[in-house]
């Protein structure tokens, strides 16, 4: 292991011998200097893993030594030493970034415990995860073993996206390990849906919460109870990136409840989350609300009459509120809807933001989100860094100052694909990677789900003949036709459609203001 080097300047350094021994003989090499432009001289000619800087020594200050220091090399940790307790000091020297200070007498524990702060967290923080994450490992894996309800696969999904977050940021080697244990639980997690999922569609008084029960579940005993609502729709939002943006809401707002709910197959929009606003899986709206419904091979929109299925579910349960509806496909029309918020009355708001559109104004294939986000780690950061300074984050703001309450959720998620499968169909075999829909589809991996009569799963039938088959797990489908081409094209990125815990189990929170 490298040897840590440590600065220390202070114009009575023989009196910290002791200090300095003691480092000596914990492993670390102790550079000394008696003035700040000695500290300043040895900084620009020798490399420093931190430096202790004395507030007070003749000539050229501490404060001023800092500067200095901080212009050279603005990411070195400096740690001021000071006999002075002054506020208006301690303002100056953290608005000039230390990493910490020290009230002399300073003694060895005080010394030792700010170099692990500031110079071993990561690898302690590294130590601890990868410990920790051994020792659970079993323990998931028993937990995936014997999943056997819905409420259980998301207390697995809770405690892995726990896991990748807190790896992530210890930048752990243990990573590779987490990764075929989630692999290892959406196969299992997809067995389970397709053992279940017939069942849920068939039964909605004992199913679990699947997108057609949102309203009627969640929302109107909210708006029966008197609250004013905003209810916010983040296209392709996982439950992972909503804890990588909890952190930002936490300044206006209380997380109250934080669920998840599972999306409906197809997980893709024109089926999810027209059941969500219809209150209705696909088959029912096609067949009570044909005008609403858009065939998979038809040219317009999928999702143009999202305002009016949520009228008809106003409606069938006789709820009598007022709503308004916003659909967000660009930065600039979602500071029109801030504007607008003063000037709302209504209990019910809804907003769908599409969040892959203004990040990219393209879709997944953008070379831009293949490049930005090419791993789970990427993606998230990407989330994070559109969600800070995009107009989204201020719409939220406002939303709290207004007093409103927020219910926050998506329609489906998103995986990151890695391995294509093969299927062939005709030509009206609608585009997506990860679900398929059209006649004699013929495909030899046995890990697809198919739909063999689409009527018992809630779904339309385009043709007597049509199946509905999902990939599972990280699989995305390729036609014969330039296989290998576009193999390689859409590995790595994220799509959405087919069964896997990231696209089905997604955050349904809800908010208070503060």
């Amino acid at each position: 292991m490298k040897q840590q080097r440590i600065l220390w300047a202070d114009d009575e350094i023989d009196l910290l011998r002791p200090h300095i021994i003691f480092l000596q003989q914990k492993g670390y090499e102790v550079r000394t200097a008696l003035s700040g432009n000695d500290a300043i001289e040895l900084c620009s000619n020798e490399p420093f893993d931190i430096v202790f800087l004395d507030e007070n020594m003749p000539g050229l200050s501490g404060l001023e030594t800092l500067t200095e220091i901080k212009n050279m090399q603005p990411a070195l940790p400096v740690v001021m030493i000071t006999k002075s307790e002054e506020e208006s000091i301690m303002d100056q020297a953290i608005g000039e970034k230390i990493a910490d200070y020290l009230i002399k007498p300073v003694n060895p524990s005080q010394i030792l415990l700010c170099l692990k702060k500031h110079i071993h967290q990561r690898a302690i923080v590294q130590e601890h995860t990868d410990s920790g994450y051994r020792q659970e490992f079993s323990d998931i894996s028993y937990m995936i073993d014997t999943a056997s309800t819905l409420d259980e696969w998301m207390a697995i999904q809770r405690t892995l996206v726990r896991w990748e977050l807190d790896l992530q940021n210890a930048e752990s080697d243990m990573q590779e390990m987490l990764r075929m244990q989630r692999r290892q639980a959406d196969s299992a997690f997809s067995k389970f849906v397709q053992r279940q999922y017939e069942q849920w569609i068939n039964d909605p008084q004992q199913r679990p919460l699947l997108s057609p029960d949102l309203f009627k579940k969640k929302l109107f005993p909210m708006l029966d109870n008197g609250d004013k609502l905003f209810f916010v729709v983040i296209d392709n939002f996982r439950y992972d990136q909503w804890k990588t943006i909890q952190p930002l809401l936490a300044e206006f707002f209380t997380v109250t409840d934080e669920q998840m709910y599972c999306s409906i197959l197809p997980t893709a929009t024109q089926y999810a989350r027209n059941a969500i606003f219809s209150g209705l899986m696909p088959l029912q709206i096609q067949q009570m609300y044909p005008d609403y419904w858009v065939e998979e091979d038809d040219e317009e929109g999928k999702n143009l009459h999202e305002k009016e299925l949520i009228q008809t579910q106003l409606d069938r349960f006789r709820k009598r509120y007022s709503y308004t509806y916003y659909k967000i496909n660009e930065s600039d029309f979602c500071e029109k809807v801030i504007q607008k918020l003063p000037g709302i009355q209504s209990p019910l708001n809804v907003v769908v933001i599409n969040f892959i559109d203004m990040l990219s104004h393209s879709r997944t294939e953008s070379k831009m989100m293949r490049e930005l986000a090419h791993d789970e780690a990427a993606y998230r950061s990407l989330t994070l860094s559109w969600f800070r300074h995009s107009p989204t984050l201020q719409l939220l703001r406002r939303i709290s100052q207004l007093g409103y309450k927020l219910v926050l959720t998506t329609d489906h998620g998103t995986v990151h694909v890695q391995a294509p499968v093969l299927i062939i169909g005709d030509k009206n075999t609608n585009t997506n990677l990860r679900y398929k829909v059209g006649k004699s589809l013929s495909c030899k991996s046995k890990d697809v789900f198919t739909m063999d009569n689409p009527k018992r799963f809630g779904l339309p039938a385009p043709n007597v003949s049509s199946s509905y088959v999902y990939c599972t797990g990280s699989d995305f489908f390729g036609y014969p036709n330039n296989f290998n081409y576009y193999a390689q094209y859409y590995r790595d990125t994220f799509q959405h459609g087919g069964i896997s815990m990231e696209e089905m189990l997604v955050p349904l929170i809800t908010l208070e203001p503060k």
